[in-house]
């Protein structure tokens, strides 16, 4: 099963037990001064990204996010830029301290940065990296601003599919820092625009089977304390290996991205192009 290293200790727990086929995760904000950011959001992803990696497993879970008691425009907010993050909607949302119901029976607990946790309380504890966002001065600001008017604005262009700022997310590793720049956004938005293109194309093609030995290595990647980036590094050797035949490129895509999240067959159906 996966393997999660806890914080508190840097082991790594083995999630959830033996005996148990429930994963309970709870997600907590912090105290929200200025308005919601992506400092918010990381956490409720890594939370998302848990959840679909043990469901891919055949297991089940629940996920509890734990709030400030924001006034109601601040949480309409939240609840936006989670649906067009893709961020599955929580069982629960409210204002909980982390020793109540249900937090307390939490098997994995995951921390925005910001937040915290008092020490006694039992489960796996995710301390999430930072978010922030680079200005073209090349100054960092101490948040990244997300107002209630628009679901990803300050640092998304017109236009842009928020999924791409989910890929740059997912593209490191949870506990490690983000900073937002121009430059990533870009890079991110144009390998999702890639891959999508590259999927629509393969989804003509006749299926084929996953590939064993990438299955085993995105099995792998997840199961070592959620390594994301090496299963986004994994599909990108995919898209580029000859030996592959294009349907089997085409349900190896699809088969991970029940855990990226990332709509990566949303052109399928559409005309493209051709491409390698």
């Amino acid at each position: 099963m996966l393997r999660i290293a806890d914080t508190r200790t840097g082991r790594l727990v083995e999630i959830p037990s033996a005996h148990r086929h429930l994963l309970r995760i709870c997600v907590h904000l912090p105290v929200v001064e200025s308005g919601i950011g992506v400092v918010h959001l990381r956490a409720p992803l890594v939370g998302d990204v848990l959840a679909r990696a043990v469901e891919l497993h055949g297991l089940q879970s629940l996920t509890v996010l734990t709030t400030p008691d924001l006034p109601h425009g601040q949480a309409e907010a939240l609840d936006r830029a989670m649906a067009v993050l893709g961020i599955h909607p929580p069982a629960t949302v409210g204002a909980h301290l982390p020793t109540e119901a249900p937090c307390a029976a939490a098997d994995v607990h995951v921390l925005a940065y910001g937040s915290a946790m008092q020490d006694a309380t039992g489960g796996v504890r995710i301390d999430v990296g930072r978010v922030s966002a680079a200005p073209p001065d090349g100054g960092v600001p101490d948040r990244v601003p997300l107002l209630a008017s628009g679901p990803l604005d300050a640092f998304v262009p017109e236009g842009t599919d928020p999924l791409a700022v989910r890929m740059l997310l997912l593209g490191h590793a949870h506990r490690m820092p983000v900073t937002i720049t121009s430059a990533a956004l870009a890079e991110a938005r144009q390998a999702l625009r890639h891959w999508r293109q590259q999927v629509a194309d393969w989804a003509q093609q006749p299926s084929r089977p996953v590939p064993a030995d990438v299955l085993r290595q995105g099995q792998a990647a997840l199961a070592d304390d959620l390594g994301v980036p090496a299963v986004l590094d994994t599909l990108a050797r995919v898209a580029e290996r000859a030996d592959l035949p294009a349907g089997a490129k085409f349900e190896t895509f699809a088969f991970l991205d029940r855990v990226l999240g990332l709509d990566l067959a949303r052109e399928v159906g559409h005309q493209h192009h051709a491409t390698s």
